[in-house]
């Protein structure tokens, strides 16, 4: 899919992409997006890279996995209307990476088969240089099929920026990590074991940066843990369920994102294809799950707000689109409000 050439409004919200094209997905894909409903037009796409599952945006250079073996990451100008890549990939040194992030001029990414974080330092073109660190995770969990090693599945800084934070669904753990901003070196910190057999996925910040909340893909809950960015330590002190008890399943939450003004937070469930709302006490401490609604489609692997907390997104994978929702903002309920259709979607950010 292409575009023009023209430059864009970088003052514009845009919206981003990601699909897996060994499923027929169309890769890294670029959308104009109403400021009012939420709507989203295609204007450009590229499908120079296999496999670009999660993406992360920095000013006009858009990063992307490649989920391989072995895995790479890419980098594309996002300044017209369809995303244009920037070299060639760069690999990881690990396998089937499924998220990455920024933090400390470095690129890291969670790489889910060989059960690893990988830091790569950025040029100052905004592209990834060669793996400076590859931090290996090791263990297991009781669920065999699916936690026989490690799997590391995502890797984001901290709100303070002291931290870097990597969720493992293979040994049901958080571990914290110091990065040298001059090395790229990755250094264990402290290790945050969860419940056996929960199997975290992703975990989201609270606004005030005290809590943290990891979404479980293996159980069908959210643990809430305190976060003491000065010590550099997560501390669990529950889990809530983001499906209605009863619920028949299997139920296998993907995504987590919260309100910017820290009342609620939403999970996508797969299998269940509902997004979940959990209302968060005014400290953040705890959160009770008050309604779930369709997704719009089937098997939602990632769900999005927009900077005004106002829509949210679902990508999803299996009905091959993706759905926005105007949210309430008194009850948090997410009303849906349109869709594109996307083939393999896996991805959505904006910025």
């Amino acid at each position: 899919m292409g575009g023009t050439g023209t430059v864009r409004d970088r003052s514009a919200v845009r919206a981003y992409i990601g699909s897996f094209t060994s499923a027929g997905g169309r890769g890294v894909l670029a959308a104009d997006v109403d400021p009012e409903t939420g709507a989203l037009t295609l204007t450009g796409g590229s499908d120079a890279v296999a496999d670009p599952s999660f993406l992360a945006l920095a000013g006009p250079v858009l990063h992307a996995v490649s989920e391989t073996a072995p895995g790479a990451v890419a980098a594309f100008d996002v300044t017209g209307p369809a995303p244009r890549p920037l070299g060639a990939p760069v690999p990881v040194d690990g396998a089937a990476p499924t998220h990455l992030s920024l933090a400390a001029g470095h690129l890291l990414t969670a790489n889910y088969t060989s059960g690893s974080v990988t830091a790569l330092p950025l040029a100052e073109d905004g592209t990834a240089r060669p793996a400076a660190a590859v931090l290996r995770h090791e263990g297991d969990g009781p669920v065999t099929a699916r936690q026989a090693g490690p799997h590391a599945h995502q890797v984001l800084p901290d709100p303070s920026g002291r931290w870097i934070v990597s969720v493992d669904l293979g040994t049901d753990s958080v571990r914290i990590c110091a990065l040298d901003p001059a090395t790229g070196a990755l250094t264990l910190h402290a290790e945050t074991g969860l419940r056996p057999g929960a199997g975290p996925r992703h975990l989201a910040f609270h606004p005030a940066g005290t809590h943290a909340y990891v979404l479980n893909e293996l159980a069908p809950t959210l643990t809430v843990c305190r976060w003491d960015a000065e010590a550099g330590v997560l501390e669990p002190l529950g889990e809530t369920p983001v499906v209605p008890e009863g619920t028949p399943g299997p139920s296998y939450p993907s995504e987590v994102v919260v309100a910017p003004d820290g009342r609620f937070l939403w999970a996508a469930v797969r299998g269940d294809d509902t997004l979940a709302v959990l209302s968060l006490t005014p400290d953040g401490a705890a959160a009770t799950l008050v309604a779930t609604v369709p997704c719009g489609g089937t098997w939602p692997r990632d769900l999005t707000l927009d900077p005004s907390g106002r829509h949210l997104y679902a990508a999803n994978e299996r009905s091959g689109d993706v759905t926005w929702f105007a949210l309430d903002p008194e009850t948090g309920i997410p009303v849906r409000a349109g869709s594109v259709e996307v083939p393999a979607a896996s991805c959505v950010v904006l910025g």
